[in-house]
């Protein structure tokens, strides 16, 4: 199984990213999806998911009319719009996979991208 995560980079606050994670190897319609982040001394926390068919949703208080996740089951892709970044944000993302919505310890893991909101 692999989850290739992408499009972190460095942005003003009040600016916009949109997080990709491509999945391969998994039947992805089995699972549901979901981005966590962590940033330095801090624990990773699950930030947003959503459940195999898009139907339900979970997002921290944080990030609430902020971020949306959506999928595309045909794509095998996950994605993360993040708008009104606040340094706050600033955190190393990872996209997870997990039968379960949402285990805070998903089966699977990508790789994190960086996002960096300066002030």
């Amino acid at each position: 199984v692999q989850l290739q995560a992408s499009g972190g980079g460095l942005v003003q606050a009040g600016g916009s990213l949109r997080l990709s994670c491509a999945a391969s190897g998994l039947t992805f319609s089995n699972f549901a999806m979901g981005w966590f982040r962590q940033a330095p001394g801090e624990e990773r926390m699950v930030v947003a998911a959503i459940n195999w068919n898009g139907r339900s949703t979970y997002y921290t208080d944080s990030v609430k009319g902020r971020f949306t996740i959506s999928r595309d089951n045909a794509k095998n892709t996950v994605w993360l719009q993040m708008n009104s970044l606040k340094p706050e944000d600033t955190a190393l993302y990872y996209c997870a996979a997990d039968t379960a919505f949402f285990s805070p310890r998903p089966t699977y893991w990508g790789q994190g991208t960086q996002v960096t909101v300066s002030s």
